[in-house]
């Protein structure tokens, strides 16, 4: 009996495949880190940044898919892209624009489809997901990562819409009902998204009205208050993760800043439209972010040094020299 010449080609990519798999999983322990200090870097707010390197039972699966009686990849290892898998999680939709603007600013995008506008062009309710295919840097040449960014709540319909429909089979006569269901529980989702962004965009207006209780035993300016802070110090900022807030309290506390009223003088000196200007922001840079600039400008080698910047010496200095280049932003 002669083998299908498809059979063949789907074993030895599978063994390829179990063979490159473990190296697979370090390149995408990386990656996340990567982009996990790219969304750090920019001040992006997000829940998590998780990976994966895609099995080898589901490489195997996918492989062997065809259509029509033909295999769907002519070759398994070069056209599956998503061997290594990076999932971005967003609180609210504009940050899911925010994150796909980051990665095509610092890396070379390959593909970039928005299922979400997709399914609304077909005048549907249903899946909604950013996929960004990005290519990853020497030395892992021909190698790329799919990148998923989506909201808390489109993550939560899409992991709970997987999981009922592929762990068994859907009676018939109840899949019409499930899939209105399905389509319905989208629609309504959508509509949280959007309240989401508006409470979050009314709470950043009016936070800074409110005060907040200080706790005597940390010198540091508090997360909270410093939030209700550089909401109104950079009005057209997004908010930042909550730890770091509280991070970048330390740093000031570094600095001998240890009040409001401090911070706010030394804000006066900075020209924060020549930052502004220099940095060239392509996507809403959070307050963190923004005060980050700032305090590289005005203390430069200095802020470099501290013993909180210690994990990310060379982007400061990149940095600064960016903020150099025309001369000091600050002045």
């Amino acid at each position: 009996m002669v083998r299908p010449p498809g059979k063949d080609l789907v074993r030895s990519a599978v063994q390829a495949y179990a063979e490159m798999q473990p190296e697979l999983v370090e390149v995408t322990d990386g990656f996340v880190t990567d982009v996990t200090t790219l969304l750090d870097d920019a001040g992006i707010n997000y829940l998590s940044v998780t990976g994966r390197a895609k099995s080898v039972a589901s490489f195997a699966g996918k492989a062997a898919r065809s259509a029509n009686g033909r295999p769907l990849y002519a070759d398994p290892l070069v056209d599956i892209t998503d061997q290594i898998g990076v999932r971005v999680i967003t609180y609210v939709h504009g940050d899911v624009a925010a994150v796909a603007d980051l990665l095509a600013d610092q890396l070379t995008v390959l593909d970039d489809r928005d299922m979400g506008l997709e399914t609304a062009s077909e005048g549907r309710f249903g899946y909604a997901s950013r996929h960004v295919l990005v290519a990853l840097d020497p030395p892992h040449e021909n190698r790329s990562a799919s990148v998923q960014i989506r909201t808390v709540l489109q993550h939560a319909w899409a992991e709970f819409e997987h999981d009922i429909r592929y762990k068994g089979s859907i009676p018939e006569e109840h899949a019409p009902d499930l899939d209105r269901r399905f389509t319905l529980a989208a629609g309504l989702l959508e509509l949280a998204d959007r309240e989401f962004s508006e409470i979050r965009d009314r709470l950043q207006v009016s936070m800074t009205d409110q005060p907040a209780e200080a706790d005597v035993n940390d010198p540091r300016i508090s997360a909270q208050d410093l939030a209700k802070f550089l909401a109104g110090q950079y009005s057209d900022a997004g908010w930042s993760r909550t730890d770091h807030y509280a991070w970048i309290s330390g740093l000031l506390l570094e600095l001998g800043i240890s009040s409001l009223d401090e911070l706010g003088d030394l804000l006066t000196s900075v020209d924060t439209p020549a930052i502004e200007a220099r940095m060239g922001y392509r996507y809403p840079a959070g307050a963190v972010r923004r005060l980050d600039d700032a305090l590289l400008a005005v203390f430069g080698a200095t802020y470099i040094n501290l013993h909180g910047n210690s994990h990310r010496v060379p982007l400061l200095q990149a940095r600064l020299e960016k903020l150099r280049t025309e001369g000091d932003a600050e002045r």
